[in-house]
Parts: C-alpha cells; sequence; structure tokens
C-alpha cells in the first residue's frame, strides 16, 4: 500500500479551484484517508481562515466532513503535487493535479494564514486556540451589545413605570379624600397630568420589550439553525463511529477466521530475483531519540523468495501437540512413551457481571489489594502466567548455537517480545498467589528444561523464576506487580529484572517488561495494549538492543501492536534493525551501510540504513481450537493447570478455588476464595504480632522467608534479587515435602 505522498491511488481530476486572490477558494483536492482506501477525492473550501472539506460540492449545504483552522497550522511543500496541513497535532495529507493547481492553493492557503493570524492578534479574544471567523465574531458581538442597550432602555423605563405609577396612585388617594370642588378641579388636572406620564412611560416600556424581542427572535433563528446543524453533525458523527466500529469488528472476525496461507508458494530462481533489484525498497520512520529509523532493503531476494525461505525459520514451527508427531516419525522409541498432554479444558461458563459495580470504589487502589470475584479472573494463577513466558523457549535454544553474539542478542529480543503474545485477548486477571505458593513446570522430555516459581512476597506481590535448560541456557527473575486501576482502565506494571545466561559463550543477557494496560473497565469491549521501552543489554559484550513498543493510538497510520528496536555494538554502532508486532512476529534485517538523511522533526537528522531482506526470527503459533470459549488460552497455557503427580503440596495446580473455577463451578470457586483469602489475612496478622513482640523483646526481626529461593546479590548488575537456592528437585525426588507450609 502506498505511503501518504507517495502515489494516488486513483487518476486524479481537474481541481476547478478559483483564483488565490478571491475571498474564498474552492476546489478538489485528494486528500490521503486510511491505508486501505488511499486519497480520496474531497471537495475543499477555503473561507475565513478556515479549510473545510466535502465529499462532493452539494454536501456543502448540510455536511461538512472536517474543519482544518489555518491560524495555528504549518503548512508544508513536498513533492510531486503534495502538501501537509499540520494542525491540533494532526496531519493532513493532500494532494493536487498538477504543479500549477498545488502553487495556487499554497499561495491560498499562506495567504489566508497570514490574514487569520493578522486578525486574531487584532482580537481581544486572542487567547482562544480556535478563533471565531472574524465576520461571525463581530455579529455576534454587534448583537450583544444591541441586546444590552435594549436591557438598558427596559431597566429605565421599569424605574420609570415605578416612579410614575407611585405618583398616580398619590394622587388617586388624595382625589378622594377632597371635599370642595376648587380642590378638586387642580387634582384632576394632577391626576391627567401624572397618568400621561405614566401612558407614556408604559407605551416606551413596550416598544423596547418590542425591540428587544425582535433582536432576539432575529439572533434566536439564526443560533437555532447553527445548533440543528451541530446536532445533525454529533448525530452523523456518532453514526459515522458506528459504522467504523462494526467495520472493524468485521475486518478483525474476517482476519482471524481467514486461513494463514501465502497466495503463491511458488521459488524463484536466483535470476528471476536479480531482475527485481530495485523495486523491492522498504521505508520505515526516522530514527531520532528513539529506535526508529529509515531502512532501504537491499534486495537480494524477492517477496515471492522471503515468504517460501521464512518458512524454515519460523520459531517453533508448529505447535506442541504436533511437535510429538513429527518427531516420532523419526522412529525414536523414546518418543512413544511420551506423555500425551491435554489439548482442552471445560468451555468458559455464561455469567454476566457489572465489573464496574465492583471497581467503581476501587479507583486508584492497587490491582492486588481489590476484592474480585473469580468471573474476572482466568484459571491461572500469576506464577503459571509467569511460566507461560517460555511457550517460545525453543528461541533461546536456537539463540544458544549462535557464535555470533549480536545475532544472538536477536533471537534474545524476539524471545521478550514473544511472551506478550498470548496476551492479546487475555483481558482477564490471573489468580493471586498466595504467600509460599509453588509452581513448577518439568519439560524436560519435550522441551529440555524445568521451571520452578515461588511467590516470595504478598504485599508488594513478588514472584521468584528460575529455569535451566539442557539445551544451553539458564533464565532466572523476579518479578513485582506495581498495578493502578485509573477508572476507565487499569495499568499494570511489572517491575523487576529477567536475567538469561548461556552456558557456552557467558553471554549475560538482563531486561524489563513493559506497562500492560487494560481499556473500557467502564464501557466497551475489554482490550489490553503493551507500551513502552526495553532495554536488552549483554553484560558480557556490552552489546545492546532498544525495543520500543509503540501504545495504540486512534490517529495512527502505524501498524497496531507495533514494535520496532536496534541492536548494536559496544560502540554503539547498529548492525541489525528488529520490526514486527507483539502479537504476531517479528523480523530482523542485517544493515549493511548507513548514511545521514535529511532533517527531521526539531532539526534532528534522520539516519537512513541499508538493509538485507528481512528474516523472521519468531511468529506466532495459531490459537487452537475453540480457544474463545476457553479463556484464549494457547497450547501451552492449556497445560498449564493440568494434575500432575508428585508435585509439592503448595503448588499452583492444587489451589481448590482455581481449579473448581476451570471446571466451571464458579460460586463453589468464589467461596472458597474468600476462605483462603481470610486465611491469609489471619496468617499475616500472625507474623504481625509475632514481630511486634520480638521488637518488644529487642531481638531482630526475621520476616517471612522463601522455602527455595534466597536473596543475593547479581554479580553483573550489583542488584540484590532472589535467586534459586536449590533442593526442589532433590525433594521431589525423594517425595520429601516436610518443609513446605499448609496453604491452601
Amino acid at each position: 500500500m502506498s505511503e501518504p505522498g507517495k502515489s494516488l491511488l486513483s487518476s486524479p481530476t481537474s481541481s476547478g479551484g478559483q483564483p488565490a486572490g478571491s475571498d474564498t477558494y474552492k476546489g478538489w483536492l485528494y486528500k490521503w484517508t486510511n491505508y486501505l482506501k488511499g486519497y480520496q477525492r474531497r471537495w475543499f473550501v477555503l473561507s475565513n481562515g478556515l479549510l473545510s472539506y466535502h465529499r462532493t460540492q452539494a454536501e456543502m449545504a448540510h455536511t461538512c466532513r472536517g474543519t482544518i483552522s489555518l491560524t495555528t497550522a504549518h503548512i508544508e511543500v513536498g513533492d510531486a503535487c503534495h502538501l501537509v496541513l499540520t494542525s491540533g497535532g494532526r496531519s493532513y495529507h493532500l494532494k493536487a493535479t498538477s504543479d500549477g493547481e498545488s502553487q495556487r492553493w499554497v499561495s491560498a492557503l499562506q495567504q489566508a494564514k497570514a490574514n487569520a493570524s493578522h486578525m486574531m492578534h487584532q482580537s481581544d479574544d486572542s487567547g482562544d486556540e480556535a478563533p471565531v471567523p472574524q465576520p461571525d465574531r463581530a455579529l455576534t458581538q454587534g448583537a450583544l451589545k444591541t441586546l444590552a442597550s435594549k436591557l438598558d432602555d427596559l431597566s429605565t423605563c421599569n424605574e420609570l413605570i415605578g416612579k410614575h405609577g407611585a405618583a398616580l396612585q398619590r394622587s388617586l388617594s388624595e382625589l378622594e379624600d377632597l371635599r370642595t370642588a376648587t380642590d378638586g378641579t387642580d387634582k384632576l388636572k394632577t391626576v391627567n397630568e401624572r397618568a400621561t406620564l405614566f401612558r407614556i412611560t408604559s407605551n416606551a416600556m413596550i416598544n423596547a420589550c418590542r425591540d428587544f424581542l425582535d433582536v432576539a427572535e432575529t439572533h434566536s433563528r439564526r443560533w437555532q439553525r447553527a445548533l440543528q446543524y451541530e446536532r445533525e453533525q454529533r448525530h452523523h458523527l456518532e453514526e459515522t463511529i458506528e459504522q467504523l466500529a462494526k467495520q472493524h469488528n468485521s475486518l478483525e472476525r474476517a482476519w482471524r477466521e481467514a486461513p494463514s496461507t501465502h497466495p503463491d508458494g511458488g521459488e524463484r530462481t536466483q535470476e528471476g530475483d536479480a531482475s527485481d533489484e530495485n523495486e523491492d525498497t522498504e521505508f520505515f520512520d526516522a530514527m531520532e531519540d528513539s529506535p526508529a529509523f529509515i531502512t532501504v532493503t537491499a534486495s537480494d531476494h524477492t517477496q515471492h523468495r522471503r515468504s517460501s525461505s521464512n518458512q524454515s525459520i519460523m520459531s517453533g514451527g508448529l505447535p506442541n501437540n504436533e511437535w510429538s508427531h513429527n518427531e516420532n516419525d523419526s522412529g525414536s522409541n523414546n518418543v512413544q512413551l511420551r506423555r500425551v498432554r491435554r489439548s482442552r479444558i471445560p468451555n468458559k461458563p455464561n455469567y454476566s457481571l457489572n465489573l464496574w459495580s465492583i471497581m467503581k470504589n476501587c479507583i486508584g487502589k492497587e490491582l492486588s489489594k481489590i476484592p474480585m470475584p473469580v468471573n474476572f479472573n482466568e484459571p491461572l494463577s500469576m506464577l503459571q502466567r509467569l511460566t507461560e513466558d517460555l511457550e517460545y523457549s525453543d528461541l533461546l535454544d536456537r539463540a544458544s548455537r549462535c557464535e555470533s553474539s549480536l545475532e544472538q542478542m536477536c533471537l534474545v529480543a524476539a524471545f521478550s517480545v514473544s511472551s506478550y503474545s498470548t496476551t492479546i485477548h487475555r483481558t482477564a486477571k490471573p489468580f493471586n498467589p498466595l504467600l509460599g505458593e509453588t509452581y513448577e513446570l518439568d519439560r524436560l522430555d519435550d522441551f529440555g528444561y524445568r521451571s520452578i516459581c515461588e511467590q516470595v512476597s504478598h504485599h508488594p506481590p513478588a514472584a521468584a523464576h528460575h529455569v535451566t535448560s539442557q539445551r544451553g541456557w539458564t533464565l532466572w527473575q523476579e518479578i513485582t506487580i506495581d498495578s493502578k486501576f485509573r477508572g476507565k482502565y487499569i495499568s499494570v506494571m511489572p517491575l523487576g529484572c529477567i536475567h538469561l545466561q548461556f552456558h557456552s559463550s557467558g553471554n549475560h543477557y538482563v531486561w524489563g517488561k513493559v506497562t500492560s494496560t487494560v481499556h473500557n473497565i467502564i464501557v466497551g469491549k475489554l482490550w489490553i495494549d503493551q507500551s513502552g521501552d526495553i532495554e536488552i543489554v549483554n553484560h558480557r559484550t556490552k552489546d545492546s538492543c532498544h525495543l520500543k513498543f509503540v501504545p495504540y493510538s486512534y490517529f495512527s497510520r502505524d501498524l497496531s501492536r507495533k514494535v520496532t528496536g536496534v541492536v548494536a555494538d559496544s560502540e554503539g554502532t547498529a548492525h541489525h534493525i528488529l520490526s514486527g508486532t507483539w502479537d504476531d512476529k517479528m523480523e530482523s534485517a542485517k544493515i549493511v551501510e548507513s548514511s545521514r538523511g535529511c532533517g527531521g522533526s526539531e532539526g534532528k537528522q534522520k539516519t537512513l540504513y541499508q538493509t538485507l531482506q528481512p528474516k523472521v526470527l519468531w511468529k506466532k503459533y495459531p490459537l487452537p481450537e475453540n480457544s474463545e470459549n476457553m479463556h484464549f488460552f494457547s497450547s501451552l497455557a492449556l497445560t498449564l493447570n493440568e494434575p500432575e503427580e508428585g508435585v509439592a503440596p503448595t503448588d499452583s495446580r492444587l489451589r481448590p478455588d482455581q481449579r473448581l473455577m476451570e471446571a466451571g463451578l464458579w460460586d463453589e470457586a468464589n467461596a472458597h476464595k474468600q476462605r483462603l483469602e481470610e486465611r491469609q489475612r489471619l496468617e499475616r496478622r500472625k507474623r504481625e504480632a509475632q514481630a511486634t513482640q520480638v521488637l518488644e523483646e529487642g531481638q531482630d526481626i526475621e520476616g517471612f522467608q522463601p522455602l527455595w529461593f534466597e536473596r543475593r546479590t547479581d554479580d553483573s548488575t550489583g542488584e540484590s534479587t532472589y535467586v534459586y537456592r536449590g533442593g526442589y528437585w532433590e525433594a521431589k525426588d525423594r517425595q520429601d515435602w516436610s518443609q513446605c507450609p499448609e496453604i491452601f
């Protein structure tokens, strides 16, 4: 699809513009709409410092599609009849049909901008963000002054009527008290004079009222028409938004249902690839402070070649259930005895519950401290969600075989992004682990690793995790969850570092996690977004990778859930460009040449990278069949809560409320959840009372000590973190769980 300012999707026609010197300039221009429709022909009208546009000329009478105030707008002239208007943080990409027409529009826009700015500075209301057109402002101010003058006349008449009315009343009273005819003649004369004054004043009052009503009615009709127009515009906007929402849902549903097949599976020869060398170029945003960039692809492979060759290097290849089948074909007797893991769980019940009725009194609180029914949970604990990061552990298996530390960094970066792919539809909250709760995952037989997690703190909630792989790597992390409910959305901010060390090279990588935000808490469909930066550092070689998770924006033309990154060596020289989305795939492209480009925003220069064809590092597995009714669990997630023999009595699989929820017995699960939480509160109060007693006796206070992890200082980073002290797997072999507390 064309980028704005690159090419038109439909052939232009004559704009029919008017001379730039006239008060109103009208004509046809092509306006960029989106990547689906490209440029669309619109009728533009420039008048009184405002540029408005309509679909047709006839639409001017009743509907305006948008208005751009030129007072604060920035006008940028591009090439190929292309101009960009930037106003209020939004950019409008426009195209004229010819260079001459483009110049006439630019002249008219610049003149209108100058006039509007001049009138704004002369106005008393120059502080308004969007100034009202000068003729309308003068008309409104004149009407207000006229109405104010009429109100003053009415006030004066009211005072006179009161004064003369009181005098007339006194004269009538005196007339009733007369005794002689002579006095009566004088009094009647006085009464007539005062009655005349009262009549004149009343007539003046009536005339002033009539004038006031005439002015008010005249402008009221005008304001009513304006109000009706605004109502129609609002109604039209609501219909448009509703239609866009329906189209979005339809496209999303069609995308999910469409088979992920390539339209052409053919493979071209090398000679055929070379003929397309100059046609396969790709452009990205410029690098400034963040790892955005421009890349120009050096096309030694065509798109057809790339589509077919990527199939062989995609991470993982097949879902878990198919791996056993492939290895079984190779004739391995061990695979014949391999355990068959479950591939489905009971369907999620359709219970309705108003989230806002529970959350409205919890604004600003930590999410872990909000009492929530299981209706808003998924049947996995936070320890299991942490273990689910290993869904694409084969990326680390591949990385352990890399001889180049920079290529290894690319795979580590892809692994850090892949951990978010399972969250795209997972807006439910995992169970908060109880203090001392553990979770093991022993997949030596198929994936070659063993994983153990333990909840080492409850307030704040913190979990320690250790993974050892027979395929050349060890991973450990301590993650503390900081979460806040903000009314419209919930933010979950994982704090802590993830450590990864490869056995053969000794390369030690450290990185963090980004912020997860769940939107539409009050109304609408819940959806999740990931945003922030991840800095991955190899502490042995000092190589680094900066990943940027671009937050969703309704007005952005970028891909949703976009991730970009740059892999650099210890001297800061970029070697690889990473791009993709956190819910689908990540690609890397090797940089072959870099140069300083033209100036970017705020006077900064852009860096232009020339790269080889990108290679797919990782691609998300398709979700299992019927996953929408199974909490959108992945193939690995479906197995995480599967009953396992010989696990510790503190294992999350044995948690009764979580087990009941998975079975669809939510009322019973809520009852058990309340029991466990109350028991945990009692245990915490006991520990606090014991600590107070020890403090009064002058002894050292020893808080809760995890069973399988201990706090140490990391040699590479110098940070204090929980690391695995050992002993869990030995205790499992002996089935000696005497040290484990009874928490369920």
